[in-house]
């Protein structure tokens, strides 16, 4: 990645809201037909979920224990890695946000068909004057991203104070993490270097730790085909 301005990927619909609303609208008119049907599992083939919900309970232990623990699951889709940290025994404030209203609605279903005590609610984490955000300031003891700061990535609009989702990304997480808490992001378009690059550009996060992945080696050159990193607000 050369810079801010040169992320690296080209535009692509899976950066559009347009998308995600099309997307969860099936996936919701699939599970009001058939009520096992709960949707797609992001990263399942890395098995990108069960690792996270891991670390979690072995490496955070300190912070879930705590009976008031929040967590927030950032651009949540239909909520299935807090309905897997749930079903796992995790209690506290399980809150999940979505820019998506569709994705939103289906979340909010799922939840009530099998009794999980997730909230869901919308949000647009990018933009400063989100009510989520200005309601949160300093809130969460973890915050959780499974592919959502790859999406960002491929939406080269630029925002707010001309800056593109990458560069305000950061800010919105140290705005909702509380001091020392946990930011576990998954990623299958960033290397472990670049998230690292990218997250504690603003001197707000620091590295905490990660998860390991198998190491695949082609043509000369080995890597993983997703990261997992936990970061630290400091």
């Amino acid at each position: 990645m050369s810079s801010d301005n040169e992320i690296g990927f080209e535009s692509s619909k899976l950066g559009t809201k347009e998308y995600w609303d099309s997307f969860y609208k099936l996936e919701h008119n699939n599970f009001k037909d058939n009520k096992e049907d709960i949707g797609e599992c992001w990263f399942d083939a890395s098995n990108a979920e069960n690792n996270m919900c891991d670390y979690i309970f072995n490496e955070l232990s300190n912070i879930i224990i705590k009976e008031d623990v929040k967590v927030c699951d950032l651009g949540t889709g239909n909520g299935h890695l807090l309905f897997q940290l749930f079903e796992d025994g995790l209690k506290g404030n399980l809150i999940g946000v979505d820019y998506s209203e569709t994705s939103v609605e289906f979340a909010k279903d799922i939840a009530v068909e099998n009794n999980y005590h997730v909230k869901f609610f919308k949000s647009d984490i990018l933009n400063p004057k989100d009510s989520f955000l200005i309601d949160n300031v300093d809130s969460f003891d973890i915050i959780l991203d499974k592919g959502t700061f790859d999406a960002i990535s491929l939406n080269g609009e630029k925002l707010h104070d001309d800056k593109l989702g990458v560069q305000i990304y950061p800010d919105t997480v140290a705005t909702l993490l509380k001091k020392d808490s946990i930011l576990l992001i998954t990623s299958c378009n960033f290397t472990e270097t670049e998230l690292t690059n990218y997250l504690t550009k603003n001197g707000q996060l620091k590295v905490f730790g990660k998860v390991d992945y198998p190491v695949l080696e082609f043509a000369g050159h080995k890597g993983s085909t997703i990261c997992t990193v936990a970061f630290q607000k400091v």
